[in-house]
């Protein structure tokens, strides 16, 4: 995790919350930037030392500073980062043909099928919740988490987080589809907009098509794109926010880096 340097201040108060450094409450700073990813211990301490890290807004130098994760918030240059023990953060590739929910009472197949060992079996659904639904014909990234309280924000409307995905549509597309897309497509629920648009390629009568917005209506870019006159075939979601599909297998899972977290944590006011 980098960042600008900056210039200690030996006068800069410290927060009266830290916990005693010589008490046995709470864990090491340092420890626990370690334990989240950010850096070797040594690391952390050089960051720590370069005032580079608040705890609950509070720029934090002392290096046998104690903190408790589970309710104190630690940001290093400004990104949060996930502190509390126990937190899991991952990104899935989920096929077409795969539900996004954790169980079917039909037997169909599920996203918590294609979990890692560790979050399989029961209670997972109590464990992890799924940030971005998709429909079960398709593809593309979602996200798991226990983190409740990212994952409510990360679904709700007031926050606007964006999804970009990538359509195999009916063409040929015409130059206005763009504007089109960007003004609003009447449906029968309300106006839907997308946020960016553009052409990837096109090959005869199909076209790729690259469409972003903040919408999370059921069906919604299929739904915009037939209106528009553009059928889609193939649906892939292939970002979520700040976190990109990028080279995932298709019905596998990786965790989060610790810069992606701390990105969802801003794009959510966390």
């Amino acid at each position: 995790m980098t960042g600008p340097d900056l210039p200690p201040d030996p006068g800069e108060p410290e927060r009266d919350t830290l916990l005693d450094a010589d008490g046995p409450e709470g864990v090491r700073l340092q420890k626990v930037l370690a334990a989240a990813g950010v850096g070797s211990r040594r690391h952390c301490e050089e960051l720590i030392g370069e005032g580079r890290v608040e705890v609950d807004g509070q720029v934090v130098r002392r290096f046998g500073a104690r903190v408790d994760p589970d309710r104190q918030v630690i940001r290093v240059d400004g990104r949060r980062i996930p502190a509390r023990p126990g937190l899991v953060y991952l990104a899935l590739n989920k096929p077409a043909g795969v539900l996004s929910a954790m169980s079917d009472d039909r037997g169909r197949p599920t996203i918590a099928d294609l979990l890692p060992s560790a979050n399989r079996g029961p209670g997972a659904a109590e464990r992890l919740f799924h940030v971005g639904r998709l429909d079960y014909d398709t593809e593309g990234l979602i996200l798991l988490t226990n983190d409740g309280e990212l994952a409510h924000r990360l679904a709700h409307p007031r926050y606007g987080v964006l999804k970009t995905y990538l359509a195999d549509v009916a063409g040929p597309v015409p130059s206005g589809l763009g504007r089109q897309l960007a003004t609003g497509i009447q449906l029968e629920d309300g106006v839907a907009s997308a946020d960016r648009f553009r052409l990837v390629d096109r090959s005869g009568s199909r076209a790729l098509v690259e469409i972003t917005l903040h919408e999370g209506r059921k069906h919604i870019v299929r739904r915009m794109l037939a209106e528009a006159g553009h059928p889609v075939s193939r649906l892939v979601r292939t970002q979520l926010g700040p976190v990109r599909l990028g080279s995932l297998a298709p019905g596998t899972t990786r965790e989060l880096t610790t810069a992606e977290i701390g990105e969802l944590y801003s794009a959510v006011g966390m």
